[in-house]
């Protein structure tokens, strides 16, 4: 199910939903402010994004929620023409899945939401090697089949899943997920978890496509960028989306945010994507973003729990081998 976007014609991906969605969408991550996300969006809209990624943990979903319902009436848009995704907190995982997903439907003040997803596949405060993140991974999948099935979720997913995790999901769910979201860039390119989704007919997308910024300096790029006459930020998200990997770039700035949109009007040549194909080292730009539910002087604790939510916890890039190292008990 790979939607290859060339020459501008196609700008979405079918989902095994029976629903679309937009190669290009706006993350959303620390933009906490009712002004911040009505600058980005507004700028989002009029360069012609309709997709918007948040996250109970982000904080800002009803800050998000209120500044949709007031900006669609302005750019002529109805609730049905924008692509809403967020995720239910590590904290809500297993027995508060429900009350999370209500709370998430709650605070974006809407009837259905277009793609909700498991946001990690641990649960907070849990040790990495507790049978329990298993068995509550599971059940929150449950409690999302039952959402989806009442047309309150348009579709399912999972974020930060590992290959294990989704064929683990993909053995005993109902409905199968329609996206898996992960970090994704020319230095992590996700290889195997992307085969494991292309075989099963699930629709792979893309966040921290800049690699958290790191890979707009990266000198491949910036040669990329300059032969087609581009910036290295359109380059590196034209990378993603012509392999049919939808990105969610997000930035406060509306000039970068309109810049970031003009990803769908050319292509790079195959050259060109082999020497991005090139950088691949397994490297992760991540570093853990929910707030901690503990004291942070207790590191020991702190790496658990990271460990068992699936995300690193480093002040630098780390090998992906490092993180699959860390979460193999889960």
């Amino acid at each position: 199910m790979m939607v290859v976007a060339n020459s501008g014609t196609v700008t979405s991906a079918a989902l095994n939903s029976r629903t679309e969605i937009p190669l290009l969408g706006l993350g959303t991550y620390k933009l906490q402010s009712h002004g911040q996300l009505f600058q980005s969006l507004s700028a989002a809209l009029d360069a012609g994004y309709r997709s918007f990624d948040t996250a109970a943990v982000y904080g800002n979903e009803g800050h998000l929620g209120q500044v949709v319902r007031e900006l669609l009436p302005k750019h002529g848009l109805s609730r049905s023409d924008v692509f809403l995704i967020s995720k239910l907190g590590p904290a809500d995982q297993g027995p508060r899945a429900r009350e999370g997903c209500l709370r998430s439907l709650e605070q974006l003040g809407c009837e259905y939401i277009d793609l909700y997803l498991v946001h990690w596949p641990g649960t907070a405060g849990f040790e990495p090697r507790d049978p329990l993140n298993k068995e509550y991974r599971m059940r929150s999948w449950n409690v999302l089949e039952e959402f989806h099935a009442s047309g309150q979720f348009k579709a399912i997913g999972v974020s930060n899943y590992t290959a294990v995790h989704l064929k683990e999901l993909t053995r005993s769910c109902r409905v199968a997920p329609a996206v898996v979201q992960m970090e994704c860039h020319p230095r992590l390119v996700q290889r195997e978890l992307r085969d494991v989704c292309e075989e099963a007919g699930i629709h792979f997308q893309a966040y921290s496509s800049l690699g958290k910024g790191a890979l707009l300096n990266e000198p491949e790029v910036k040669a990329v960028a300059e032969g087609c006459g581009r910036t290295p930020a359109q380059v590196l998200l034209r990378w993603a989306v012509q392999q049919g990997i939808s990105v969610l770039p997000r930035s406060s700035q509306p000039q970068r945010v309109q810049e970031n949109a003009r990803v769908f009007d050319f292509e790079l040549s195959e050259k060109e994507m082999d020497r991005l194909c090139g950088l691949e080292n397994g490297t992760s730009s991540l570093i853990l973003f929910p707030p901690l539910p503990w004291n942070p002087r207790e590191r020991r604790t702190i790496l658990g729990w990271c460990a068992s939510q699936g995300c690193p916890l480093f002040s630098s890039p780390v090998n992906i081998r490092t993180q699959a190292n860390m979460v193999r008990g889960l």
